[in-house]
């Protein structure tokens, strides 16, 4: 049984002081002037209440953190730069582990080991003119660690499963406080590396993960953007696209409505557009045979379909980076027939008034529904993935998102299965909903073997 540690329990100044004394990197705490730019997230709209933020600046502060964490009774977290930040980590101690950047890539045995605190962006670059890619998702400035993690839906996914499929082994400070390697070929760590595939944050503090690396001697990719009015046709070729994809083809459709601010440049600020995105793991002839009937749905506004390295591939959404004060949920569906399509531009397409910035549908399946290794994360046969985004860029305008975001959900319910991968859950929701109870039951287990004293608090903590 895991007995969570109290958080925010009163601790005087000479217990942050000691920790401080044992980091070579620094500590904030509440009161000094870098405070709230220390504990703020990537996601802004998450307002975090840390004990304390440590800027770890190497793996021994990990580790000096997680043993005087343990003294004192304080949870602790890791986080690099906060994308999936939850009201969960109040009154726990924040370990940023951005400086822990290191990249080693053996391109012949196609395996990489990076730091906690690599961005995707930084490993795709780094695998240039290799051949190789890794599973890089939709936004580059997403920690590796943090993204395998979590399950981690790629561009290649179709191909290769999940990014946490493809974890070879994980360098870890777990309960005791010892820096060790997991790996798979210890057996008194295989419960311990499946939940460390894909199954949150709640385990230990990972300082580094070793990953396979796939082959991309060719990556074909980009979007295409149409005007509001196509989006009938644009849907229709996504369905006619998908039907047949092969595994090496990924493609995304979206509705997307522009803010009319000065973020967007000017001739798009206001406008509604239908998008479809795209990678090919293959021939750039071949892809535009098999997004021919994309391209044949309305006057195309906007292309940027090329060959592109695999440093290049994160920007293809063209996602923002910089922190954004957003809600982001999705959804598994079992279909996406004609009714499906017609019914989500009911309720989100131009012309409905809805405050979500971005509807987008994600043909999954392929790889995903088989089991490359043993991992939390586990396997999902549905075809398609469908996503809600909104800004909320002041308090007042979240009531009418979060009344959006069920309208959508609640309209798309007789194709929805219920269920959404660990990543793209939001609003305080829990791990019900992104595993099988049977799941959900052993990573409880292995929650309270590896961690009794529940030392380790996630962004979705497997006991909320």
């Amino acid at each position: 049984m895991t007995t969570d540690l109290a958080a925010g329990a009163p601790l005087d100044t000479s217990a942050l002081d000691e920790l401080r004394a044992a980091l070579t990197g620094t500590l904030v705490a509440p009161g000094d002037p870098a405070w709230d730019a220390a504990r703020l997230p990537w996601n802004v709209l998450v307002d975090q209440r840390p004990l304390a933020v440590v800027q770890a600046a190497d793996a021994h502060d990990v580790a000096a953190t997680v043993r005087w964490a343990a003294a004192h009774r304080v949870p602790v977290t890791a986080q690099p730069n906060g994308h999936g930040a939850s009201r969960w980590l109040d009154g726990a101690v924040l370990v940023r582990t951005t400086a822990l950047d290191d990249i080693w890539v053996d391109a012949d045995a196609r395996v990489a080991r990076v730091g906690a605190g690599v961005r995707w962006g930084d490993l795709q670059v780094a695998l240039d003119g290799t051949g190789l890619t890794g599973l890089v998702g939709s936004n580059p400035d997403v920690t590796v660690v943090g993204y395998c993690l979590g399950g981690g839906l790629s561009w290649f996914s179709r191909a290769h499963g999940t990014g946490a499929g493809s974890v070879r082994a994980v360098e870890v400070v777990d309960a005791t406080g010892t820096h060790r390697w997991v790996r798979g070929d210890d057996p008194a760590d295989v419960d311990l590396l499946w939940a460390l595939r894909g199954g949150g944050g709640d385990f230990a503090l990972v300082t580094a993960v070793e990953l396979d690396l796939h082959p991309a001697p060719q990556i074909t990719g980009g979007l295409l953007a149409f005007p509001a009015e196509a989006a009938p046709a644009v849907l229709r070729a996504f369905r006619e696209i998908t039907r047949d994809a092969p595994e090496a083809l990924t493609t995304w459709v979206a509705v997307l409505h522009l803010p009319d601010a000065p973020v967007v440049p000017e001739p798009m600020r206001g406008l509604s557009l239908a998008l479809l995105l795209a990678t090919y793991l293959g021939d750039p002839a071949e892809a535009e045979r098999l997004l021919a009937p994309a391209r044949a749905a309305g006057p195309v506004l906007r292309d940027t379909f090329r060959v592109l390295a695999p440093g290049e591939v994160g920007l293809l959404a063209e996602e923002p980076v910089d922190p954004s004060p957003a809600v982001l949920v999705g959804t598994r569906l079992h279909a996406f027939d004609e009714a499906a399509a017609a019914r989500l531009l009911e309720v989100a397409g131009a012309g409905s008034g809805t405050p979500l910035m971005q509807v987008q549908v994600r043909h999954v399946g392929g790889a995903l529904a088989r089991e490359r290794v043993p991992s939390a994360a586990g396997t999902a046969d549905e075809p398609y993935l469908l996503s809600g985004l909104a800004m909320v860029p002041v308090p007042e305008a979240y009531a009418p998102v979060a009344g959006a975001l069920d309208g959508l959900f609640a309209a798309m319910a007789p194709w929805s299965t219920g269920t959404a991968p660990l990543t793209f859950l939001d609003r305080d929701e829990t791990v019900g909903r992104a595993y099988p109870p049977a799941t959900v039951d052993r990573l409880r287990a292995i929650k309270a073997a590896v961690d009794p004293a529940g030392l380790f608090r996630s962004n979705r903590p497997i006991h909320a």
